[in-house]
């Protein structure tokens, strides 16, 4: 098993970053290269109930995460298991549905983690984690480029999430 964690700060206190991260809107189109080769790209979140036993669903652009709640502690942390994933990226044909079975269960997502920490100033940390199991050889060759695809995708959803709470900061100012 393997883990990979990121992390951001936000111009903006935890109770307002925490619903960002427990869902958000849609992600405007990639900007990453990496993300316009085929790999499944995070696009929106949303989640069913509250609390340890809601499910979490992150969409990407191969079809969605299902994610059951197993840490529910507002504004400071959300932690999930990953029950159900899509294929980790979608081949390049001219066909609109190709089965590609080197795409399936190479690259498996175990469970993940945001941690939100207030900082000074009302700021916060934003930390993202994945556990994930890689079954392609040589592992210690393809471990160097997944570890930096789901970094990748990290960065994109934290970046999403800033924006979004840095955008509510500025909504609620007094004029």
């Amino acid at each position: 098993m393997r883990s990979v964690v990121s992390s951001i700060e936000i111009d903006a206190p935890p109770e307002r970053v925490w619903p960002n991260v427990v869902g958000f809107s849609e992600l405007p189109p990639p900007s990453e290269w990496l993300l316009k080769t085929g790999i499944a790209c995070p696009l929106r979140a949303h989640i069913e109930g509250q609390g340890v036993g809601s499910v979490r669903y992150c969409e990407f652009s191969t079809g969605p995460f299902v994610e059951p709640i197993t840490v529910w502690d507002p504004p400071k942390r959300l932690a999930f298991d990953v029950s159900k994933q899509p294929p980790s990226m979608r081949e390049w044909s001219p066909y609109e549905i190709v089965y590609a079975p080197h795409t399936v269960g190479t690259m498996q997502s175990l469970r993940g983690e945001f941690r939100i920490s207030a900082l000074a100033n009302g700021r916060s940390r934003l930390q993202g984690s994945t556990w994930y199991r890689l079954k392609m050889s040589p592992g210690a060759y393809w471990s160097l480029f997944a570890d930096e695809v789901v970094h990748v995708i990290h960065l994109r959803v934290l970046r999403h999430v800033q924006s979004l709470s840095e955008a509510q900061a500025v909504s609620r100012a007094p004029y």
